[in-house]
């Protein structure tokens, strides 16, 4: 029982500690160095995605019972490595002066022919 409330409390010091002073050990610094705009505008939008992803089961699982250990054993080395990763697009995109592509506009939709028209 101890051993659990030990386990439980450094746990939360790692979670209290936050991702910004080890995210660096998380990924590689020159994992971008050669991407686009057009690739980084998407690896930006899927770190954005999985960031959510995961911070949504992070928040699921401290709903449960020992949900803070599940939740960090689970979850917070990916959601870290995430952070870390999307922190790097964002320099890379800052740093290469990118600019957010326009929305994809649907295709017009075909005219529906009259009622009462013969083709």
């Amino acid at each position: 029982m101890v051993s659990l409330l030990v386990l439980a409390g450094y746990l939360g010091g790692c979670a209290s500690m936050g991702d910004g002073m080890v995210s660096g050990a998380f990924v590689d610094p020159a994992k971008y160095d050669l991407y686009d705009c057009k690739q980084l505008e998407t690896e930006r939008k899927t770190l954005a995605t999985r960031t959510v992803e995961l911070q949504g089961l992070i928040d699921k699982a401290q709903t449960g019972a020992g949900g803070a250990v599940v939740s960090e054993l689970a979850y917070r080395n990916d959601y870290i490595s995430t952070r870390a990763q999307a922190k790097l697009a964002e320099e890379n995109w800052q740093k290469s002066k990118c600019v957010a592509s326009a929305p994809v506009a649907p295709p017009p939709a075909a005219p529906r022919p009259r009622a009462g028209a013969r083709s």
